[in-house]
């Protein structure tokens, strides 16, 4: 495993050296999305709203939008900006028994693991928590994201979990719940009656994930019986535009492009076909009003 964080347990006057490391992973079949013709894979890109052209990863920025439809536009430079006091620090606010932790509060899962020069005071917090049946409820910052947390014992390992803002929690309200619903004893005898003839000590191992069990047997029966093809090979820059959509797209960028620089020089803007060569299309010239709108209004379109 690989750690995700590092930092301390800061315990009274006590600071413990700890690496963090996801304790769980989803166990799934990743699927890509194909065209189902060529079995080209499906590409996403960024692209601008405004103006239709995409947009590289380094200029894009955080936006939040006020009730009255302004834009706040938030920089990396910004978010640096913002205190984590708890950024290189799991800060214990308190010990609570565990009992009080709701558990729809809980999140991701994190395994703990000490300095070689900090085993001593782990295992002092660590049997501390198991002495007293407490949880600690701590602070910590994890990807420039705060959260509160929990740290508890499982086997010899302390993990820590994070926990949703109570503001975080939705209230259930379900007004039919409120109405008077009488359950006769028997009724209630024979529910009790089902829970105790499938009582059990609970046990994860038995279970599993059926639906991936059986899509990876599907995937291994079409490997086995040969129905796989080679993927495509990626379209060359040489191709014509005919052959390949993302030099369409390139063509059609580029082309918004010379148009919109030619707009801010305050020159006519004239339609060009996608896919025409720029040296063979016409200079921009004096055209009439009219004309002249309708052809703005197609670049705008495109």
């Amino acid at each position: 495993m690989r750690a995700i964080w590092k930092g301390a347990v800061a315990f009274g006057l006590v600071n413990v050296p700890v690496r963090l490391y996801a304790a769980t992973g989803e166990h799934e079949v990743r699927l890509h999305q194909v065209h189902r013709e060529d079995g080209g894979r499906i590409r996403y890109r960024k692209v601008c709203s405004v103006d239709g052209e995409s947009v590289e990863w380094s200029d894009i920025a955080k936006g939040y939008e006020t009730e009255d439809g302004e834009l706040v536009v938030l920089t990396d430079e910004d978010f640096r900006r913002l205190p984590l006091s708890t950024e290189r620090e799991i800060e214990v606010l308190e010990f609570v028994p565990a009992d009080q932790v709701d558990p729809i509060l809980l999140q991701k899962t994190y395994f703990l693991e000490p300095d070689k020069a900090a085993v001593k005071p782990y295992a002092l917090l660590r049997g501390a928590l198991e002495e007293t049946d407490r949880v600690a409820v701590v602070k910590v910052a994890i990807r420039q994201r705060e959260s509160m947390a929990v740290l508890r014992v499982r086997d010899k390992v302390i993990v820590l979990q994070t926990l949703l803002w109570p503001d975080e929690v939705r209230e259930a309200d379900f007004p039919v719940l409120d109405d008077d619903v009488t359950v006769r004893p028997q009724e209630l005898t024979m529910a009790s009656s089902l829970v105790e003839s499938l009582a059990a000590d609970f046990d994860p191992s038995q279970y599993e994930d059926a639906y991936v069990a059986a899509l990876e047997q599907l995937i291994a029966a079409k490997v086995s019986s040969g129905d796989t093809q080679a993927p495509p090979a990626p379209p060359s820059q040489e191709d014509d535009t005919e052959g390949g959509g993302e030099v369409v797209d390139l063509l059609a960028a580029l082309q918004r492009s010379v148009d919109k620089a030619r707009a801010a020089r305050g020159e006519d803007v004239e339609e060009t076909p996608a896919g025409a060569d720029e040296a063979t299309s016409k200079p921009a010239g004096k055209k009439p009003a009219a004309k002249k709108a309708a052809s703005r209004k197609a670049t705008k379109a495109s």
